[in-house]
C-alpha cells in the first residue's frame, strides 16, 4: 500500500487553497462592461488604473479635461475593451465609459424637445461638441439666434440647450442653442406681456436706431421709443441720445394687445416742461436762448432743454430790411429776447428780438413832425421815387410825383444819385406800417396860382414836343412846364401811331384849353391860326 507523505499532502492543499483564494479575489469583469477603477499613477502621458483585475488598465491622458486631471487614488467609471492587449494590459476607456453611463442617463430622463444643460467642450467640423453627460452636436446654423457668429468664444461655457435629435441606434444626439432662446424669448415675452402697464418704468436695451424712433429690446419682446418721446428739446436724429447696446430706463406710455405694439417714452420720466411756462416765462419779461433753427419766415430759440420760441422775421429789428434770418442770425447764437405771447396748448412761444430795444420809430414820430424839414443821403433811386435815409435805418420816400410841381415826366435816375444828400419835407408818417413819405418839391411854394393867371384859356403858345403817349403828346410852352394835346384834339383816330406824325423836340402852336390848379395840369388845343392854315392849303 502506497503511503502518501503528510508535508506533500499538506503543501498541495495549501496550493489549491491559494488558487482558488486568488481566483475569487479577481472580480468578474468581462469586455463590454462597464467596470470601477482606481488610479494608481499618472504619467504625461497615460493613466494607470486598477480594475481589480490580474493586469492594470491604461487610458490616454487626453481622455481627462486638461483643467481637470485626476488625481491618485481616485475612483472612476471605465469601459472595459480588451481583457489583454500586447503588453498584457487591460485595454479601457473613460471617455466611452462616460459616453455609455450618460446615454442611459438621458434615454432615461430625457427626450426630443426637452431642455438639457451642457458645456460646449470643443469645436468640430461643422459646429461644436457640447458635453450634457455624452457629447452631443451642436451645428454652427443652431448657435446664434441671427445668423452665424464667433463660435470660438462660447468654448468652455455651460449653458442651456434644447434636445432637437436622439438617434439611439447610432447614439448620439443633436441640440440646438438657437431653439432653447427662441422658446425662452417667448417664454419671457408672455410673462412681460402679462405685467405691463401703463406708466409702468421697465429696463431695456437700444436694438435698432431709424430715423423715426429706437426699437427696445425689453427681455423677450420689443418696444418702439418714437423720436418726439426721446426729449423735450429738439433733436434731429435718436442716434443724437443713443447707440445700438444702450441699456435705458423707459416708460410704456401704451401698449396694443391687438397688434402687440408697445410704445415707449423717455421724455416722460422727467416732468414736462410747458406745465409751468407761463410762470417761468411771463408775457413782457426777457429771456435768453440758443437759435437752434432758421426758417425762411424766422428763427427758433431754445429757452431751455423742451421749450423753444419763434422770432418771426418781422420781430428781428425795427429798422433793417431782413430777408432771411440767416442774414443776422447763425444756429448755436445766444440772444436775447422778449416774451411777445404764450399759447400753453398749442405749445407755442412768440419771442422778439428787437423789443429788447427802444422802438426808433416812436422818436422819428416825436423828432420830425408833418412839415418839418429834414436833411438825409440818397440810399436807392428808382423809377417811382427816391428813398432818403433819415435817421440810420429809417427811410422816406420823395414820391415821384413830389419830385417837381411842374414836371410830369420826371425821370429820378437823371436826378439823384446814390449818396447824394437832399433836403426834403416830411409829408406823412404812418409808424404801424413803418412808412414815411417826403416831398421835395414841397420846399417851394406852389407855383400853380401864378401859373392860371399867366395862361388863361385862349392863350396861344409856341411849345417844342417832349413826349408822345398813345394817348397824345406833351408840348413844353416854357421851362419844366408842359401841356397836354389829346388824341382826340389831334384829331387822330385811336389805331392811328402817333410818332408817325409828330417828333420829339418838333415845334408846335397850341392854345390854352384849360388850367387845372388843383391838379396842377394844363390842357391844350391846336390854335385856331394853325386850323385855319390848314384850310387855306386844303382849298389852294
Amino acid at each position: 500500500m502506497h503511503t502518501t507523505n503528510k508535508k506533500e499532502i499538506h503543501k498541495e492543499v495549501n496550493l489549491e487553497d491559494l488558487s482558488l483564494l486568488y481566483e475569487q479575489s479577481i472580480k468578474k469583469i468581462s469586455e463590454g462592461n462597464i467596470a470601477k477603477g482606481k488610479i494608481i499613477s499618472i504619467g504625461k502621458k497615460d493613466v494607470v488604473v486598477d480594475i481589480g483585475y490580474k493586469s492594470e488598465g491604461v487610458i490616454s491622458i487626453s481622455e481627462f479635461d486638461r483643467g481637470n486631471l485626476p488625481e491618485v487614488g481616485e475612483e472612476i467609471n471605465v469601459l472595459v475593451e480588451s481583457l489583454e492587449n500586447d503588453e498584457g494590459m487591460v485595454v479601457i476607456s473613460k471617455r466611452k465609459a462616460d459616453k455609455i453611463r450618460g446615454w442611459k442617463e438621458i434615454i432615461d430622463n430625457f427626450k426630443e424637445g426637452d431642455t438639457i444643460e451642457g458645456k460646449i467642450s470643443r469645436k468640430v467640423k461643422g459646429g461644436l461638441m457640447v458635453d450634457v453627460g455624452m457629447e452631443a452636436f451642436l451645428p454652427a446654423s443652431l448657435v446664434y439666434l441671427h445668423g452665424y457668429g464667433k463660435v470660438d468664444q462660447l468654448i468652455g461655457e455651460k449653458i442651456l440647450f434644447k434636445i432637437i435629435k436622439i438617434n439611439k441606434p447610432r447614439r448620439n444626439i443633436v441640440v440646438s442653442r438657437k431653439d432653447y432662446l427662441i422658446q425662452e424669448r417667448e417664454e419671457k415675452k408672455k410673462k412681460l406681456l402679462t405685467e405691463l402697464e401703463e406708466g409702468q418704468i421697465i429696463k431695456g436695451k437700444v436694438k435698432n436706431i431709424t430715423d423715426f424712433g429706437v426699437f427696445i429690446n425689453l427681455g423677450g419682446v420689443d418696444g418702439l421709443l418714437h423720436i418726439t418721446d426721446m426729449s423735450w428739446g429738439r433733436i434731429s436724429h435718436p442716434s443724437e441720445m443713443l447707440a445700438v447696446g444702450d441699456e435705458i430706463e423707459v416708460v410704456i406710455l401704451g401698449y396694443d394687445k391687438k397688434e402687440g405694439k408697445i410704445s415707449l417714452g423717455l421724455k416722460q420720466k422727467t416732468p414736462n416742461p410747458w406745465e409751468d411756462v407761463e410762470n417761468k416765462y411771463p408775457v413782457g419779461s426777457k429771456a435768453k436762448g440758443k437759435v437752434v433753427n432758421l426758417v425762411p419766415y424766422g428763427a427758433f430759440v431754445e429757452l431751455e432743454k423742451g421749450i423753444e420760441g419763434l422770432v418771426h422775421i418781422s420781430e428781428l429789428s425795427w429798422t433793417k430790411r431782413i430777408n432771411n434770418p440767416s442774414e443776422i442770425l447763425a444756429i448755436g447764437d445766444i440772444v436775447e429776447a422778449v416774451v411777445l405771447n404764450i399759447d400753453k396748448d398749442k405749445r407755442k412761444i412768440s419771442l422778439g428780438i428787437k423789443q429788447t430795444e427802444a422802438n426808433p420809430w416812436e422818436d422819428v414820430v416825436t423828432r420830425y413832425p408833418v412839415g418839418s424839414k429834414i436833411k438825409g443821403k440818397v440810399r436807392n433811386v428808382t423809377d417811382y421815387g427816391v428813398f432818403v435815409e433819415i435817421v440810420e435805418g429809417i427811410d422816406g420816400l420823395i414820391n415821384v410825383c413830389d419830385i417837381s410841381w411842374t414836371n410830369k415826366n420826371v425821370v429820378p435816375g437823371k436826378i439823384f444819385k446814390k449818396g447824394q444828400r437832399v433836403e426834403a419835407v416830411i409829408l406823412n408818417i404812418d409808424a404801424e406800417v413803418k412808412r414815411i413819405s417826403l416831398g421835395l418839391k414841397q420846399l417851394m411854394p406852389n407855383p400853380w396860382p401864378m401859373i392860371a393867371k399867366r395862361y388863361k384859356s385862349g392863350k396861344v403858345c409856341d411849345g417844342t414836343i417832349v413826349k408822345i403817349a398813345d394817348f397824345g403828346i406833351f408840348v413844353e410852352i416854357e421851362e419844366n412846364l408842359e401841356g397836354l394835346l389829346s388824341l382826340e384834339e389831334l384829331s387822330q383816330e385811336p389805331s392811328v401811331n402817333l410818332q408817325e406824325s409828330y417828333k420829339i423836340g418838333q415845334k408846335i402852336k397850341a392854345e390854352i384849353f384849360e388850367v387845372n390848379e388843383k391838379e396842377g395840369k394844363i390842357t391844350l388845343k391846336l390854335s385856331e391860326r394853325k386850323n385855319k392854315s390848314r384850310k387855306s392849303s386844303s382849298k389852294a
